[in-house]
């Protein structure tokens, strides 16, 4: 395996996603421990986005529209296991040198078709998986415009 220069350098952990069997209860007690809703779209995906200091905290429904999305609806197990994926703050992100070093080194690579809500708004992303098969996604800069998406 050829060692191609690495095209971006991490800057911070930018946000994880928790599945849960019982929203309302998780994000209940990330409340109580100084949490912030940042958005909820309960109705709309089964999801809430809260704040979490300058990084954010995603909790998914493993029953709602992302949750049946992500490990088709496996709920989580009494001893956790509940981590649908973490991002890392990343930069700069130029998506095709950063698909060009993964391929190079047979990381398995997925970009997004859509901007993705980070700690620091709306902007870029790309899912790639660790060799046990945890996703992590590589999150770029906001985007100048940060109106959501209408894709949901």
């Amino acid at each position: 395996m050829t060692t191609k220069p690495r095209p971006f350098e991490i800057e911070r952990l930018d946000h994880l996603v928790l599945r849960t069997n019982n929203i309302e209860k998780l994000v209940s007690f990330y409340e109580l421990i100084g949490c912030t809703i940042q958005r909820d779209l309960r109705d709309k995906m089964g999801m809430v986005q809260l704040r979490l200091g300058h990084s954010m905290i995603d909790i998914v429904d493993v029953n709602g529209m992302v949750g049946k999305m992500g490990d088709a609806g496996a709920a989580p197990s009494k001893d956790g296991r509940n981590l649908d994926h973490f991002a890392v703050r990343i930069e700069p992100f130029n998506q095709q040198n950063i698909l060009d070093f993964c391929a190079s080194q047979d990381i398995e690579a997925q970009p997004l078709p859509i901007s993705l809500l980070g700690a620091d708004g709306f902007g870029p992303a790309i899912y790639i998986k660790d060799p046990d098969g945890n996703r992590v996604e590589l999150k770029g800069p906001p985007n100048e415009d940060q109106t959501p998406p209408d894709v949901f």
